[in-house]
């Protein structure tokens, strides 16, 4: 299983409403993303609005692409996208994993 973070940045005024828009995640979008084969999704949040993404799946180009492909996620994405600075695109698609350097079993 392959572990993946990211970086995104949240904009400060839209920060309150991001975190309410998480507690409420869609139920299709949530089974989506199993299917897709997303494992141990975390999504944290600073106060100034920088967010670290982790999760664990097989192959994160496929779970990509098996999440782009789906209506759901299109609508998540088009609602998500306001949130976020410094963006060229939907925010799936600005999700760069960073290099794993160290881990600890």
């Amino acid at each position: 299983m392959r572990r993946v973070c990211f970086l995104l940045k949240v904009r400060p005024e839209r920060l309150a409403e991001y975190r309410e828009r998480h507690r409420a995640v869609w139920p299709d979008m949530l089974d989506a993303l199993r299917r897709a084969g997303w494992h141990n999704y975390s999504l944290f949040l600073r106060d100034d609005g920088l967010l670290v993404g982790y999760l664990e799946t097989a192959d994160f180009e496929a779970a990509k692409r098996a999440m782009a492909a789906t209506e759901v996620n299109a609508r998540w994405q088009a609602e998500m996208a306001p949130f976020f600075e410094d963006l060229d695109g939907r925010p799936d698609e600005g999700m760069r994993p960073l290099d794993e350097v160290f881990h600890l079993d």
